[in-house]
């Protein structure tokens, strides 16, 4: 028997990848959709429905599905699996007020596709993945072992206490798939963190070794921290950086699994990254 298919929004993004590829072995046909609708996707306009498609995978950012919500109406949904995050948690109360608008931002977009599944009796679960790693195209894992690569060492704030749970993206899909069987009427979410619970400077120690290195820090006073973050900023690819990236190496953000074990099945593998140099 044909399984029934599913629409996939955000196919062309790292974890979107690996979900069409899952679902491809598991025999469920994907329609993938974009903005632009091409190479090989299907545009996200609603001038052009494709049909009755009951399934639906959201790998996007969360907070840009509800514009979305009518595209999934007119094509007959029945079920959502969408991604978030557990910065949603991390990130609440950071002193960074971009950090805060992404948490904020995080919470509102689950708010909003959990009222609107409660009010068109959809099937939903949310998917709050901690620090995804994997295939050298992530963007926490990466980008340390870029570091690595470029400075011959790391450099650590403090001993670098804080807990850390990375999950591979493969089980993060994994995941996806799963809840694609749950029963219906369901609507939750469900944190996806790693199997190891390790500490800033272990998961650090193992990206050396992914690398094929012997571990090496530098101990680095904040303000130095603070004026590297300030003048790597004035390059395009490191906007992004915030102090509080560094502060956070000895703060815990470690989340346990459990129930997205017991109802998704769900067996992330130990954080053990391949790093290509």
């Amino acid at each position: 028997m044909r399984k029934a298919g599913a629409g996939l929004i955000g196919a062309t993004s790292f974890v979107g990848e690996r979900v069409a590829c899952l679902l491809g072995r598991a025999g469920i046909p994907v329609t993938p959709f974009s903005r632009q609708g091409g190479a090989g996707t299907v545009s996200l306009s609603l001038d052009r429905p494709v049909g009755i498609i009951e399934n639906w995978i959201c790998a996007a950012p969360v907070w840009t599905l509800p514009e979305h919500f009518r595209l999934l109406e007119i094509h007959g949904i029945q079920r959502l699996v969408a991604f978030s995050s557990t910065s949603r948690f991390t990130k609440e109360f950071s002193p960074s007020s971009a950090e805060r608008e992404l948490a904020a931002r995080l919470r509102q977009g689950e708010e909003k596709i959990l009222a609107w599944a409660e009010e068109h009796g959809c099937t939903v679960v949310i998917l709050q993945p901690t620090m995804i790693y994997g295939y050298g195209r992530d963007k926490n894992v990466t980008a340390i072992a870029r570091c690595i690569t470029r400075l011959g060492f790391f450099p650590l704030l403090g001993r670098g206490e804080g807990l850390r749970q990375p999950v591979h993206v493969d089980d993060v899909a994994a995941a996806c798939v799963a809840a694609l069987e749950v029963p219906a009427g369901t609507r939750r979410s469900y944190v996806l963190s790693g199997a190891e619970v390790v500490t800033y400077r272990v998961m650090v120690e193992r990206i050396f070794a992914g690398l094929g290195r012997k571990p090496r820090f530098a101990p680095c006073p904040l303000a130095v921290f603070i004026l590297g973050v300030r003048l790597a900023r004035l390059l395009p690819r490191y906007r992004g950086l915030t102090t509080e990236m560094a502060v956070r190496m000895n703060k815990n953000q470690a989340f346990e699994h459990r129930e997205a074990a017991e109802d998704l099945g769900f067996r992330p593998r130990p954080f053990l990254p391949e790093c290509p140099d």
